[in-house]
């Protein structure tokens, strides 16, 4: 879509040039709009902007070539880049001194995420405030539902671990302390989702300590001071502590070794995955259960604690004359388990879904299985946005 200082006057063209690349499809990112231009306006001054107009979605450049961009001194231009990369942790890098490479990420998953990560929330300043204020202005416009026409499986959510006891075709993926003993290395941090919504005033109060990331990334975001190092007992404890809040845990959904995985303990109200459901009613970012409650319903007595637990409003209360009987959407449930655990009757089991497939054993296999759907998903989104454009000049 062609953008033109004239669609937004009051803006620096570095600016535009920086949302747009952010607007990428590559990026997943939302279209061109209010609320991403004052998110950018945000992260990057002016003069960072002109450095970061040049960073294009996948295409990592050296402080050499951004200094050949711009025309400004190499030393002017690696201060800009340390700040941004190594400050406030708007772009990314990789390599060391001359090889060092810098790049962007999507706003989501990846900017927000890596803006917020921190060990304790006292490091929080009014920029990181501001910035997830403006966050959350462009969340709410759903733009990360529309890449979800097709499924794209990113994450899986584990049963809890209460629940996960009682299901005896439980397999080694649905247990987080079989995956976890995979790893050596654990950082343990708040997470990003519970902290942006507390600084913007809608925090829901379960505890924030719960992101944590396992393998070779591990050291690196503790050596930063942007996670506390931990073991697998303070992990497992951790994730424990989060269930008994009805938080439930993510994992990303494949099933290799190598690198690293990160994991967080979720919430239905805080949650940007989660709220895909809730709020966008688009379940392509989550890969299917392998489990699924089933009622008895001789064993039922609608006392309604199991729709209380459910985080996502799977399990509610629907009248049904004078009284109310329990209804279980299946289009909204993630297969945690609380339910079950609420349930003081025993009324719930976990049932294992016919058809499941196991995630996908390393990364290259995920693509296989669902990379197609990310291209559908990217046309999808491009069409849409001409559709739009269209009726706007019409």
């Amino acid at each position: 879509m062609a953008i033109s200082v004239g669609d937004f006057p009051r803006v620096s063209r570095v600016h535009l040039d920086v949302a747009r690349n952010y607007s990428s499809i590559l990026l997943i990112g939302p279209p061109m709009c209010e609320e991403l231009i004052a998110l950018v306006e945000h992260m990057f001054s002016e003069e960072e902007a002109e450095v970061a107009r040049h960073l294009k979605p996948w295409r990592p450049k050296s402080a050499a070539s951004l200094a050949s961009a711009t025309g400004r001194p190499l030393t002017e231009v690696k201060e800009i880049l340390e700040r941004l990369a190594h400050e406030k942790h708007v772009i990314f890098s990789f390599g060391k001194e001359e090889h060092e490479r810098f790049f962007i990420l999507p706003i989501v998953p990846g900017t927000f995420e890596s803006v917020l990560v921190r060990k304790s929330p006292d490091s929080v300043t009014p920029w990181h405030k501001r910035f997830a204020e403006l966050y959350e202005a462009l969340y709410s416009t759903g733009f990360a539902s529309k890449y979800h026409y097709k499924p794209v499986g990113a994450i899986r959510y584990l049963p809890v671990g209460e629940a996960v006891q009682a299901i005896p075709a439980a397999l080694p993926s649905d247990r987080l302390e079989e995956i976890m003993e995979r790893y050596s290395d654990f950082g343990v941090g708040v997470c990003q989702c519970r902290l942006s919504k507390q600084l913007v005033g809608e925090g829901c109060g379960r505890m924030l300590e719960t992101c944590t990331v396992m393998g070779d990334f591990a050291p690196g975001l503790i050596s930063e001071g942007r996670m506390k190092r931990a073991s697998m007992k303070d992990v497992l404890e951790i994730k424990a502590a989060a269930e008994r809040e009805g938080l439930v845990t993510w994992m990303m959904n494949d099933e290799s070794a190598k690198l690293f995985k990160s994991s967080c303990s979720c919430c239905g109200c805080c949650c940007g995955a989660l709220r895909l459901i809730s709020e966008f009613s688009s379940p392509g970012m989550i890969a299917p259960p392998h489990f699924m409650p089933r009622v008895d319903a001789a064993f039922c007595s609608n006392c309604g604690k199991c729709a209380k637990a459910c985080p996502m409003g799977s399990m509610v209360m629907e009248e049904a004359g004078e009284v109310k009987r329990l209804v279980h959407k299946p289009e909204r449930c993630i297969g945690c388990g609380l339910c079950s655990v609420a349930c003081p009757k025993g009324a719930i089991s976990m049932r294992e879904v016919p058809g499941y497939r196991e995630p996908p054993p390393h990364f290259p296999s995920y693509l296989a299985r669902y990379g197609h759907n990310y291209v559908i998903n990217g046309i999808k989104a491009w069409l849409s946005r001409q559709r739009g454009q269209t009726a706007r000049e019409t």
